[in-house]
């Protein structure tokens, strides 16, 4: 479908690309990931025609169509109703509708076989392009990304940058173009949107590219992920949690190949020096001078992946309990946030905060903070010390001070050197500490926000979407300090690997209260699915009406016997499918053995083509596994029936 051939681009003398290749086809579903700098979002740009390469070319179908979703889109504005900007998504179906209209206003005085002919031609087209079903569709997708029924009809300027990028984004989706690219699209969504858009991507008709630096809704929602290093582009035949295990193995291998070049290599060289000034070595030196000179040199691995190690200091440590908050009410007039709702927070908490947005998040860290008026009670412990993040103190960086100015304004009372190892941990090293702030990109000021923040010495931190501008290095590097932080800390954040990697509890605002979830963000998730689930089958204590249990079914001899024998022909499906499971999982370590070879790894060729029988076994065992799992259930009621 599209084809990038021998690409180079060139920034001043600086390569972004030099000959790298890429070959999308149709459906494919593409993470782009790479560290900042590395030209994800300059290769989009190149695609979509924004950017012409210095060498090399972009060849696409003649029916490939492009959608493109970037941050330059959230200064667009529109007088229009969100509603309708969405809909112009479907320009040729409006089109046909106007030219019914007319046609409708002409009937007013023309009644010509003519006439009447046009506009059933016209209503033909309109129906074969689903127009009386557009409005719907639009709305769907406006209300999947958290816009509530109400705001369809508010203009599109009166909304802030974020929500007009999730109504472009519904616009692109809506458009349904042969390759959607996504540059960075939960930057503006909530938790249950990002879920949203994840669903729909996944049965997305076209091929996707999205960059992100959400590992969660990349795995959820890619099957090959394409990394940009060194000028080159890399596929790699799975999702970005495969993606990270497969580099592993191949860095191990890269590496083992590199010592060993480097060994021959300084042996070559010994020779070469050595027998340098005999006549009768003259000929192999010069064999060996010249088999160096040809030498396909392999690079030293370098690793992206820092761990960090920070030495959190507390003047002084505090009370058992941080805040509590006893029958506190909020309220913006008519927009009720909480009501009578009693919560606490423990010395030792790493609680998330999470949910829609809307629903009070930002407010209830204020109101534990102390600094959000309340109506009820709100009492902090003894010896607590606060620390706020949020995005606003992004502005409140001293613009005119360098980095390591303003880290050591933030009355920590380091040492220079001390503050460099801080600011190391959050990529800043050498002379990068005395870059100004206001030359500093947004992900670089979240990272001296979030630094000074650390350093603090509070024993409680407020973080509010602390994740916001980061890339998934940035991130990693936060889920390691706050591992290490022994203090107290609550956090809004919609990024689901940050939250499964720091929380030992889950809260979420519901009917206006705070509810607690003592446990980690995946048992929460797992939990949350077994309440849905049952919430339909079991109705509430207060609502059930209060009625004596069935009395179960008599099974008759007859009946018995049919129940038996189609008990046992279960218990032989089932049988099989274990076989076929024991089978295929055989099979699958038999490939992660040969995968495993370095020969295999030699040969890219080769590699992809196991790599797609794995991914393949993958899905079948997937299908045994229901299978399994339905076979079980049926066998447990047969049972039931017989007893």
């Amino acid at each position: 479908m599209l084809s990038i051939n021998n690409l180079s681009y060139f920034i001043g003398g600086r390569a972004l690309y030099e000959n790298a290749s890429l070959h999308i086809k149709p459906k494919d579903k593409i993470g782009l990931v790479g560290l900042n700098g590395t030209g994800k979002s300059t290769l989009l740009k190149i695609i979509n025609g924004d950017f012409q390469p210095s060498s090399g070319e972009i060849q696409k179908a003649k029916d490939c169509t492009i959608g493109f979703l970037n941050q330059d889109l959230l200064s667009y504005q529109s007088e229009e109703s969100i509603l309708d900007v969405a809909l112009e998504a479907f320009q040729e179906t409006l089109r046909l509708q106007e030219e019914i209209d007319a046609v409708l206003k002409q009937m007013e005085t023309d009644y010509s076989d003519e006439v009447i002919n046009k506009l059933a031609k016209l209503q033909d087209q309109f129906e074969a392009n689903e127009g009386y079903t557009i409005k719907a569709k639009a709305e769907e997708v406006l209300e999947g990304i958290g816009f509530n029924t109400n705001d369809l009809q508010r203009p599109l300027k009166t909304f802030s940058g974020g929500w007009r990028m999730r109504v472009m984004l519904a616009k692109l989706l809506l458009e349904k173009p042969s390759l959607l690219m996504l540059d960075e699209p939960t930057n503006h969504l909530d938790l249950p949107s990002i879920q949203w858009v994840e669903n729909y991507l996944k049965t997305y008709e076209g091929a996707v590219i999205v960059v992100s630096h959400d590992q969660d809704f990349l795995d959820n929602c890619i099957e090959s992920t394409v990394e940009v290093s060194h000028g080159t582009l890399t596929l790699y035949s799975g999702n970005y949690s495969f993606y990270k295990e497969e580099k592993k193995e191949r860095m191990e291998i890269q590496q083992n190949a590199y010592e060993n070049q480097q060994q021959m290599i300084k042996q070559t060289e010994r020779f070469i020096e050595r027998f340098r000034a005999k006549a009768t070595k003259s000929n192999q030196v010069q064999s060996r001078v010249k088999a160096l000179d040809r030498l396909d040199r392999v690079n030293e691995v370098v690793d992206d992946n820092i761990s960090v190690n920070f030495k959190f200091k507390f003047s002084q440590k505090s009370g058992r309990d941080i805040v509590s908050l006893e029958n506190v009410s909020k309220a913006y007039g008519d927009l009720v946030i909480l009501k009578n709702t009693t919560a606490r927070i423990e010395r030792g908490d790493k609680i998330a905060l999470i949910g829609a947005n809307g629903k009070g998040k930002s407010t209830l860290l204020r109101i534990i903070d102390g600094t959000e008026p309340i109506d009820g009670k709100r009492e902090h412990g003894f010896n607590v010390i606060k620390s706020f993040y949020a995005q606003h103190q992004l502005e409140a960086l001293n613009v005119n001070n360098e980095i390591l100015q303003e880290m050591s304004q933030a009355g920590s009372k380091k040492t220079e050197q001390e503050l460099r190892n801080v600011l190391g941990c959050f990529l800043f090293s050498n002379d990068d500490v005395f870059k100004k702030i206001k030359v500093l990109s947004g992900g670089e000021k979240s990272r001296v926000a979030l630094a000074k923040t650390l350093i603090s010495e509070a024993n409680f931190l407020l973080l509010d979407e602390p994740t916001n501008h980061l890339d998934m290095q940035s991130v990693n590097i936060l889920i390691q300090a706050l591992e290490q932080y022994e203090g107290t800390f609550i956090t809004v954040s919609h990024d689901r690997h940050f939250i499964k990697g720091v929380a030992n509890k889950i809260w979420y605002i519901e009917s206006h209260e705070i509810k607690e979830y003592l446990g980690s963000y995946q048992e929460y998730v797992d939990w949350k699915a077994k309440q849905e689930f049952v919430k339909p089958i079991v109705p509430s204590v207060e609502s059930a009406p209060k009625v004596e249990a069935p009395k179960r079914k008599e099974v008759n001899q007859s009946e018995a016997n049919l129940i038996k024998k189609e008990l046992k022909k279960k218990q032989q499906d089932l049988e099989q499918v274990e076989n076929d499971i024991s089978s295929l999982e055989k099979k699958k370590a038999a490939l992660e053995i040969e995968m495993a070879k370095p020969e295999v790894y030699a040969d890219a060729e080769k590699l992809e083509a196991l790599n797609k029988d794995y991914a393949t076994f993958q899905a079948k065992e997937g299908v045994l596994n229901a299978q399994w799992e339905k076979l079980a259930e049926e066998i447990e009621s047969l049972e039931m029936e017989l007893s």
